[in-house]
């Protein structure tokens, strides 16, 4: 059995077999339309989501499964003050499968080490985010036909901002990948990363808090909100929330084949004017995501689909 509560957990021919089985559901959906009959996928989401939790009951239901779960904390045991601990043993009793979001960094490996069902981390507090950072890599590959070679601009809120921190440790596997890390000097990417993962690779990178410096290098936007749950102190998100807004006249500046990324939800970092842009890719983005987490099902159930 086999959980996925970091990138790192799949090797890079792992994580290709993975991408080019999304691809093909994404062509063959009707192919894998009950891969997953009488399967069950338990959603334990302990702060709100959107996206993340719709894709992944969509991705099995999509695949003939069934879902069950909460989608807050506040509506679940853990109100009354069950550990993360205790609850993964009882659900491991009703479902096949887990996917769990928590604020806690950490919590997804927890619920892991005492599941007897496969977990995958939803996101756990301001440290990873596995799935996004696989809906990611499939969106550039799709794109840009590789992962590799390329330059990355990451954008916003890089200290808090667990999908950046995901897909900075799952892109520094592959050859010739450079970064612009662009955010305000209060919202740097955290030491730990930039030392153990960018320094201890030989990752080429540098840092601006200049948005309209980067546009012409990259071949990658990454953009990301500033996170209001984040912070403490109101008056700093108030202060640095619309410090980075990419609109029309910023995008003048960039290659007629780079591609802006964003794991929504948006606020103001993205004009609505930019979305009738073709480089404009994070709704496409959001319909990989299903795919990929379909593939991610398929896999950690190890469900054999030679249909």
């Amino acid at each position: 059995m086999r959980h996925l509560i970091s990138p790192l957990d799949f090797s890079v021919s792992e994580i290709e077999r993975l991408l080019s089985l999304a691809s093909d559901i994404g062509k063959n959906r009707p192919k894998y339309a009950h891969a997953c009959d009488g399967k069950k996928l338990a959603v334990l989401f302990y702060e709100p989501s959107t996206r993340t939790r719709l894709s992944f009951e969509s991705a099995m239901l999509n695949l003939g499964g069934s879902v069950l779960g909460f989608s807050s904390a506040d509506s679940s045991s853990a109100a009354k003050g069950e550990s993360v601990s205790d609850t993964i043993r009882v659900i491991s009793c009703y479902a096949d499968i887990c996917a769990i979001r928590h604020p806690k960094e950490g919590a997804a490996l927890v619920a892991a080490s005492k599941s007897s069902i496969p977990v995958i981390n939803a996101g756990d507090g301001g440290h990873q985010h596995p799935t996004q950072t696989l809906t990611d890599l499939l969106t550039i590959h799709s794109l840009k036909g590789k992962l590799g070679n390329l330059t990355v601009g990451l954008c916003g809120d890089l200290k808090f901002g667990r999908t950046v921190h995901s897909l900075i440790h799952a892109l520094i596997r592959y050859p010739g990948i450079r970064f612009v890390l662009i955010s305000p000097p209060e919202l740097r990417i955290p030491d730990y990363i930039r030392e153990n993962f960018l320094d201890a690779a030989g990752i080429e990178y540098r840092e601006t808090t200049d948005l309209d410096d980067a546009m012409e290098e990259l071949d990658i936007l990454y953009m990301t909100r500033v996170q209001k749950e984040r912070f403490f102190n109101e008056e700093d998100y108030i202060r640095m929330k619309d410090c980075y807004i990419l609109d029309a006249e910023k995008m003048k500046r960039a290659k007629p084949d780079m591609y802006v990324l964003h794991p929504l939800p948006r606020v103001n970092e993205i004009s609505v004017e930019v979305d009738d842009d073709p480089r404009a890719a994070y709704f496409r983005q959001a319909q990989y995501g299903v795919y990929v987490r379909m593939a991610l099902i398929l896999t950690l159930l190890e469900v054999n689909c030679l249909c």
